[in-house]
């Protein structure tokens, strides 16, 4: 991979982060300044620290900034199960989102994996 946007875990939270945007947008979740302006900020996290570990200049440094974006995936789904308890996102709307956050976990983990391996 030559660029961080060639990474399959940052393709697909950049998915999330424009789920989420579309998302908190809607009437009701965007009047709560304070939820929507985490769960954008816990998304756009994941992105960035993989395009910033993406530039370490070493092994564990990388390790350090993917292990951030994975926790903030873990934000990000646990902003989204408020959403759901306070009714500012159907049932439908909270599964997507938080299998688009899952699977950008899995992806980030597979990749820490893969960084741990390699020479």
């Amino acid at each position: 991979m030559k660029i961080f946007e060639d990474l399959n875990c940052w393709q697909e939270a950049r998915c999330l982060v424009k789920n989420i945007y579309r998302t908190t947008n809607g009437e009701l979740f965007s009047k709560d300044y304070g939820l929507k302006d985490q769960v954008r900020r816990s998304a756009v996290s994941i992105m960035a620290n993989i395009a910033e570990g993406y530039h370490a200049t070493s092994k564990l440094e990388y390790l350090r900034f993917l292990g951030y974006a994975s926790r903030s995936c873990s934000e990000t789904r646990s902003h989204l199960y408020i959403a759901r308890d306070v009714d500012y996102i159907s049932a439908d709307t909270f599964e997507s989102l938080s299998e688009n956050a899952l699977k950008t976990s899995n992806y980030i983990r597979g990749l820490i994996k893969y960084v741990k391996t390699a020479d």
